[in-house]
């Protein structure tokens, strides 16, 4: 936990009951232990969707599709999204989401290795979430950043890792210690690439907000 509960508790406490479709697949993963975004996490893009207004979305990292949906629920009218999953078991789930919500024309799923995915992308995008296996973040950067257009935003979840980030190595968990050591570069990367200006929340799981500089402002 890296808020203390019982602020997150009481700030969570305060938002409004969101779509009903959505609130469904919610409990609907969180039932059968399907991780989805946080309550923070979805407060934070429902805003920056209304800030960016973005056309042209991609997600690394689709799961079951709930934050992709949460996402088009937000984005304006005519925007389309792009997500990748490799994982099969999430796969159909996703597949079958969007179809209940009617969003099958909004939202183009890719399966496949993220890496692969994005290497054979070449259309550009104003909004990237990345979402994935958290020790291929670093990995998936280079990619990303082409991706990304000048004056884009990329939104990073759970980088801090419940507060385990701050920690030694030898006192993080030794399976989690290669993720641990990635993050790391990671965030410093997104802190030190003069391509970028990034601010990193400790609010959910931890969040990286990181603008593309535009050429003519860097």
């Amino acid at each position: 936990m890296i808020v203390d509960e019982r602020m997150v508790t009481f700030l969570n406490s305060l938002e409004e009951p969101g779509d009903p479709f959505l609130e469904q697949i919610e409990r609907e993963a969180l039932r059968e232990r399907v991780p989805v975004i946080r309550k923070e996490t979805q407060s934070l893009l429902k805003v920056l969707m209304r800030l960016k207004n973005p056309e042209r979305i991609l997600e690394v990292g689709a799961g079951i599709g709930f934050s992709a949906l949460f996402m088009s629920a937000y984005a304006p009218e005519g925007s389309r999204i792009i997500t990748i999953e490799k994982y099969e078991k999430r796969i159909p789930a996703a597949r079958e989401n969007f179809k209940r919500a009617k969003k099958e024309d909004r939202i183009t799923l890719l399966e496949g290795d993220a890496m692969d995915v994005l290497k054979s992308l070449d259309a550009r995008f104003d909004f990237i979430f990345m979402d994935a296996a958290k020790g291929q973040y670093i990995r998936y950067l280079p990619e990303v950043l082409r991706l990304l257009e000048d004056g884009g935003l990329l939104v990073s979840d759970n980088v801090l890792q419940d507060g385990d980030i701050i920690e030694s190595r030898f006192a993080v968990e030794r399976r989690n210690r290669t993720i641990h050591s990635r993050m790391r570069e990671y965030l410093y990367q997104l802190k030190h690439d003069r391509r970028l200006d990034t601010v990193i929340l400790p609010m959910g799981d931890g969040i990286a907000l990181s603008v593309k500089v535009k050429k003519e402002d860097g």
